[in-house]
């Protein structure tokens, strides 16, 4: 079983974000897989190895994306039954929002293939840092956007929520490329359950070229419906009212903290 696969994350930045060990699997693998976006990037990749495959040409606007998966994760498969060394090449975090390496890796490792996942500096992690957002402080929710609309969800308005994916949100056949505004008011409504219309709400892109510049515009959840959205576009909506206090659990710990003094008092006086 001399095949193997190996998912590697590039980062979001051109250049910019690829770990030493991601690009030495890059440039140590028999064929290389790729799935960029940008044209950019897959030309910078291509310089890495004489050997990398897209897998882009899967996508076709109508066809489900369910059905492009697999015609990749088979792609990727064959290569690795035909004993080569494989990598696939994900822009951001390949286990984040990325479907093909988690049923890859999860298949060559069945067939008794050496299989796994090498992290990388993932969208979200861009979005932290551009948009000054600290998970830890209120808290975080996120979510794909067509699966937030399509589950029933408990939103906490005292926390961070992101959507993910919004210019496809709603979108249940897998095979469009945008969603237009009837779809997103039906977002806006059910979001409106939670948040009031004129609460600012903002688009976030981040940035991949370095002659790029981050997206962060800032509008209101009413008018979300008329925004201008893409494939990797995300929504980020901030609390709209403070954290509230939980008085019955503050107050059983209150006890528990008394009789741990009143414990140790007792040791020490005796």
């Amino acid at each position: 079983m001399s095949g193997s696969l190996v998912c590697v994350g590039l980062g979001m930045a051109l250049g910019a974000h690829i770990t030493p060990i991601c690009r030495s699997h890059i440039e140590q693998a028999d064929v290389v897989f790729s799935l960029m976006s940008n044209g950019l990037v897959q030309l910078w990749l291509e310089e890495m190895h004489p050997d990398v495959r897209s897998l882009q040409p899967f996508y076709q606007e109508g066809k489900s994306r369910a059905i492009s998966y697999e015609q990749m994760v088979s792609a990727m498969i064959n290569e690795v039954k035909a004993g080569k060394k494989v990598v696939g090449a994900f822009y951001g975090h390949p286990g984040v929002f990325a479907g093909v390496p988690h049923k890859a890796i999860e298949t060559a490792q069945q067939l008794g293939f050496t299989a796994y996942m090498e992290a990388g500096i993932s969208a979200e992690d861009c979005l932290i840092a551009d948009l000054g957002i600290d998970p830890g402080k209120v808290g975080c929710q996120q979510y794909e956007a067509s699966q937030f609309m399509f589950y029933q969800r408990i939103i906490d308005p005292s926390a961070q929520l992101i959507l993910w994916q919004i210019g496809v949100a709603g979108d249940k056949s897998l095979g469009k490329f945008s969603t237009g505004a009837v779809y997103r008011q039906v977002l806006i409504d059910l979001l409106a359950e939670s948040y009031p219309l004129n609460h600012p709400v903002i688009l976030y892109e981040a940035k991949v070229l370095p002659i790029d510049t981050v997206r962060k515009e800032t509008i209101l959840l009413s008018e979300l419906v008329d925004a201008k959205l893409s494939l990797h576009t995300t929504l980020v909506i901030p609390p709209c009212r403070a954290m509230q206090k939980n008085t019955t659990i503050l107050n059983k710990l209150a006890v528990i903290t008394q009789q741990e003094k009143n414990e140790h008092t007792q040791v020490e006086s005796s």
